[in-house]
């Protein structure tokens, strides 16, 4: 029997190294649902897709295929975006606009998100109010505008009221709906806990439904930029929706796409103030 070295037997079980397949990482799985994307990644993407409309809405006008009365080029439209600032005090129109979106959709949210609070929490409340905002939430802003002008006139008390009446009941809606999914099991412990009827909404619900409460609010700003435009279509003297309709009597689409754009990255820098600001308030949300 071969003999055993000495070394081997006084070798502890700690000692000997028992070799171990090697892992492999995690294989990155592009295009699968659901699947993060780095911010890199992310923010290539997103500006691949302005490249690309550009490149096409240059082809399209530049290649003749669309006379220039019905499109613009790229270039004739930053021609006329710089008229417009030049020349036409267009600094003022976007003033007025943002404020109108503004003052607009802020009295709406004092009203909507305290009612919405209610209606999610009490069940009764729900009862009495739902219907009504149901029926109102399908009302198109556009159709008060008649009325307003009778009621108010053509005033910036009309144009803030399209703008109220276009976001009040969506944000009362989605609001209740935000704060009634509230989790029971956190309901009843507070419960548990002593807590009154009272003390379940501020403490339990309001806080818990605070970050969803906040991305409603961000997401009515968007639609909200719609109905200003509406508003300001009609008995308007300032606002970029004057802008377009003045430059749509004159046929200057550079000028029309150019206030859009205008609307489109003042909605994206607002949205991006909201976010930012959301993710601040509840670092602790997933949102």
């Amino acid at each position: 029997m071969e003999a055993v070295s000495p070394s081997i037997k006084s070798a502890s079980p700690a000692s000997v190294q028992v070799a171990s397949p090697s892992v492999r990482p995690a294989r990155r799985r592009y295009m699968a649902p659901l699947e993060p994307v780095s911010p890199k990644a992310k923010w290539l993407l997103g500006t691949g897709f302005f490249v690309l409309f550009l490149l096409v809405w240059s082809a399209v006008t530049f290649g003749g295929l669309v006379s220039p009365t019905f499109l613009a080029s790229p270039l004739t439209m930053l021609r006329e975006g710089i008229l417009l600032f030049t020349e036409f005090d267009f600094h003022h129109d976007i003033g007025m606009t943002v404020w109108r979106v503004m003052g607009g959709f802020i009295l709406a949210s004092v009203v909507a998100v305290p009612l919405g609070i209610a209606m999610g929490a009490w069940k009764p409340v729900e009862a009495f109010f739902e219907p009504f905002v149901s029926f109102c939430r399908y009302l198109p802003a556009s159709a008060f505008i008649p009325l307003l002008i009778l009621w108010a006139g053509v005033g910036e008390a009309q144009k803030l009221l399209v703008i109220f009446i276009g976001s009040v009941f969506q944000i009362t809606l989605m609001v209740a709906v935000t704060v009634g999914g509230a989790r029971k099991d956190l309901v009843e412990a507070a419960y548990t806990l002593g807590a009154s009827n009272t003390g379940i909404v501020k403490r339990v619900l309001i806080p818990g439904a605070a970050p969803g409460i906040a991305e409603t609010l961000r997401l009515v700003l968007g639609w909200a930029w719609t109905y200003v435009i509406v508003a300001e279509l009609i008995g308007s003297s300032s606002g970029i929706g004057h802008m377009i309709t003045d430059s749509q009597a004159l046929l200057n689409t550079g000028q029309i796409i150019f206030g859009i754009i205008i609307i489109g990255l003042i909605g994206l820098v607002s949205d991006f103030i909201f976010k930012t600001v959301n993710r601040r308030m509840f670092e602790w949300s997933s949102l």
